[in-house]
């Protein structure tokens, strides 16, 4: 059990048999009352965002989720597998629980998995990957200024804007936070 005043942003608890992500911590104290916190978080299961207020020194079962690194095999259409690099065990996951970070996965990456009671809850992926460019928009001569841009496609299906001197065959570094363009990787 821990005090609700000592839960930080990113800290994981369990109320009313659901788990909660704290995406905002605010301390509210009022003249002569007692103190205030409320919380924006995060269903960790359903993805619903909602604020709740506890009166100071209330208490939430905080939990420790377990974190494996798990590597990206393939996809049958229907689930994404992924095999855990310790033990060896081959786990599916559902497009849903993947949401946002579909665009970013090749074979054979190496991602973070946050499990809790064997349930895999959320996958993290690395700040920027390296992807191979299969198709990019021809760029025309002379169509320099304000730093143009083109169209580029990836090899996981993803399409970004990049600079014109970008061809099919390089290997472009993506933000995956925003899906932006960082920058060439030499080979």
């Amino acid at each position: 059990m821990a005090e609700v005043q000592t839960l930080r942003k990113g800290d994981i608890f369990e109320e009313e048999t659901q788990l909660w992500r704290v995406l905002e911590y605010q301390h509210i104290k009022v003249a002569r009352g007692g103190a205030t916190i409320r919380l924006k978080v995060r269903n960790v299961r359903s993805g619903s965002t909602v604020e709740r207020t506890y009166s100071n020194g209330t208490r939430v079962n905080d939990v420790e989720l377990d974190k494996d690194d798990v590597q990206y095999l393939y996809t049958d259409g229907d689930f994404y597998h992924f095999m855990n690099t310790q033990t060896f065990e081959q786990l599916a996951l559902s497009p849903d629980t993947l949401e946002g970070i579909r665009d970013y996965l090749v074979e054979n990456m190496i991602v973070g998995i946050e499990s809790y009671e064997d349930e895999p809850l959320t996958v993290k992926i690395p700040t920027a990957v390296d992807l191979r460019v299969v198709w990019a928009e021809p760029a025309i001569q002379g169509d320099t200024a304000n730093a143009p841009t083109k169209q580029i496609e990836l090899e996981t299906g993803l399409r970004i804007d990049a600079p014109l001197f970008v061809q099919e065959g390089d290997v472009v570094r993506v933000n995956t936070r925003d899906g932006v363009y960082v920058t060439r990787v030499k080979q």
